[in-house]
């Protein structure tokens, strides 16, 4: 019996994403999660306690210096629970995106030989981080507790503006790792870019003290719905439901729309200069 013959060729159009092909190389994506789940934490004294440690000292760091030293605004909440709240969905982009940048370059040696949607790669990179982030939500729970903090009904919400991380990050991360198989500059500039973006973000600060008149383009930040929604989700606090959460939602799928075009255009001359 003869094997079906795959004849594997570029794209025509604008935006074809073969979402059946996705379907059946869902397993191989499953393993690229945890591949990257592994590999970050090898050799690792306390393990998956980084994706703790990293946002519980940043937000000590913000209580002391940001907090107490100068001042800055919490709305009324205690300043460790309003800088976690925002770190929380903050870290998990930061790093997301970081991985999501660097993971064609990373498997140059299996882009070259075998075929399989080079999309699952940034995207595998974006969900790995996912573990991370429910390791570092327990602490907010915890602080919850403690702060006395109740739920309210907006929590249900939450999945929503994780959603809207994930796709953020997916978004930018397409664009970036596409470029950075190209010019290798892009690696370097990223953590710059990043370190840039948490301070035009409502990380440190509510986003009450941006002017009204630059409050719509503080918003085409995809990352100031996300904040914003969280604190309101989880704690009752900010406005984000709004101009200012369906801005950074319309900038997101812009993002993805212009990502996925742009990856696609690039995949399949990716094996060749990567």
């Amino acid at each position: 019996m003869e094997k079906p013959l795959v004849r594997i060729a570029p794209t025509a159009g604008w935006l074809d994403l073969h979402l059946g092909e996705l379907w059946e190389y869902r397993e191989l994506l499953y393993f690229l999660i945890w591949r990257n789940i592994k590999v970050r934490y090898k050799q690792t004294i306390i393990g998956a306690g980084w994706a703790i440690v990293q946002p519980f000292f940043t937000m000590v760091i913000f209580t002391l210096f940001f907090g107490k030293l100068a001042g800055m605004p919490s709305e009324g909440l205690p300043y460790p629970i309003f800088y976690y709240s925002a770190l929380l969905p903050w870290v998990y982009f930061a790093n997301a995106l970081n991985q999501a940048t660097l993971t064609i370059v990373e498997h140059q040696r299996v882009i070259t030989k075998i075929y399989f949607p080079r999309i699952l790669l940034p995207l595998s990179a974006v969900l790995s981080g996912l573990v991370d982030f429910s390791f570092a939500f327990t602490i907010l729970i915890g602080m919850m507790v403690f702060y006395r903090v109740v739920p309210t009904a907006a929590t249900l919400l939450l999945p929503l503006f994780l959603l809207l991380a994930i796709s953020t990050a997916f978004g930018v991360g397409l664009w970036l790792s596409a470029l950075n198989a190209i010019y290798r500059d892009v690696r370097y500039a990223v953590p710059f870019v990043v370190q840039c973006w948490m301070f035009a973000s409502p990380v440190i600060y509510p986003s009450s003290l941006v002017p009204e008149r630059w409050r719509w383009l503080y918003a085409l930040n995809p990352m100031t719905g996300v904040i914003e929604g969280f604190r309101w989700a989880l704690l009752g606090q900010s406005k984000p439901l709004g101009s200012l959460l369906f801005a950074s939602a319309g900038a997101v799928l812009l993002l993805m729309a212009g990502g996925l075009v742009y990856f696609q255009r690039m995949e399949g001359t990716i094996a060749d200069v990567v």
